[in-house]
C-alpha cells in the first residue's frame, strides 16, 4: 500500500532517551521503557516523558537500552499491551531471522528532536 507524501508528513517521528527499561511480568517479549522526548508536557513546552512498551524482550536486556537514543512515533493513539499504555511506537528493523534490531541515531541529539 503506497501512502502519499501528505500522509508521510504527518507522521511525528522525534529521537527519544531512555530513562528507564524493566521487563514486562508474565512477557517473554515485552520492555516497558520511560522515554525523554523533552521539555514538559505538563507547560507545553515539550513532549515530556512517555511510557513506551515494545517487543524487543527476546534480543534486547532493559539495562543495555539505558539512555540510548532511539527513534519514536510521538502521535500515535495509546494502545495497552497487557494492560500497559504505550504512548508511542520505538521503530526498529528486523534481521533475517525476524530479530528487532532498534534504529538509533548516529550522533547525539536532544530528546526531542524532530526527525525529517
Amino acid at each position: 500500500m503506497l501512502v502519499t507524501f501528505d500522509e508521510f508528513k504527518n507522521i511525528d517521528l522525534r529521537v527519544g532517551r531512555v530513562l528507564a527499561a524493566e521487563r514486562v511480568p508474565d512477557s517473554e517479549k515485552l520492555i516497558k521503557l520511560e522515554v525523554d522526548l523533552g521539555g514538559d508536557s505538563a507547560d507545553g513546552s515539550g513532549l515530556g516523558k512517555r511510557q513506551i512498551v515494545a517487543g524487543i524482550g527476546k534480543k534486547y536486556e532493559p539495562e543495555s537500552l539505558l539512555q540510548r537514543e532511539i527513534v519514536i512515533v510521538v502521535n500515535l493513539d495509546p494502545r495497552k499491551l497487557m494492560g500497559l499504555e504505550s504512548q508511542g511506537m520505538l521503530l526498529a528493523a528486523h534481521d533475517e531471522n525476524g530479530e528487532p534490531i532498534i534504529l538509533t541515531v548516529d550522533k547525539e541529539a536532544p530528546p526531542g528532536s524532530k526527525i525529517s
